[in-house]
């Protein structure tokens, strides 16, 4: 892996200091195979929606948590009562434990398993104090120097 230097970016942007730490995250998300696939989807300017393709599984197998700026969603099998005997078995019928990175305001609003697709919905709501303002200028001075 590559090591960039951040410098120029701190230098003209104010709290972006989490940023390397995401990158880093990020390259070294050894847990997060390819299994199972996933979409994340842009719904509109503040929705979004994360698709998995979880076939197999049922509605008590799978757990999804949030907690802070992390989402979890665990996939566990259950174990079957007969042995099978498969001659190919292309389909996955293993856990698995997928864990996504998420953004400042950004919170889980629902989740629903429909057609063997787990769609677990996000909005980012932005805080009032927050969001941006307009400032008017006046013309005359607002503090007297002493």
């Amino acid at each position: 892996m590559r090591n960039y230097d951040l410098t120029p970016l701190y230098r003209s942007a104010i709290g972006f200091d989490r940023l390397a730490q995401l990158a880093e995250h990020a390259a070294s998300n050894k847990g997060n195979s390819g299994y199972p696939p996933y979409n994340i989807e842009l719904l509109n300017d503040t929705r979004y929606r994360i698709t998995m393709a979880v076939a197999g599984f049922a509605m008590d197998e799978l757990d999804i948590t949030s907690e802070g700026d992390k989402l979890l969603v665990k996939g566990t099998k259950a174990e079957q009562d007969k042995e099978r005997k498969y001659l190919y078995q292309g389909i996955a019928e293993r856990g698995f434990e997928r864990t996504f990175q998420l953004a400042d305001y950004v919170t889980v609003i629902g989740a629903n398993l429909e057609n063997g697709l787990l769609n677990v919905d996000l909005e980012r709501k932005i805080p009032e104090a927050l969001k941006p303002r307009k400032i008017d200028i006046s013309t005359s001075r607002m503090i007297d120097s002493e």
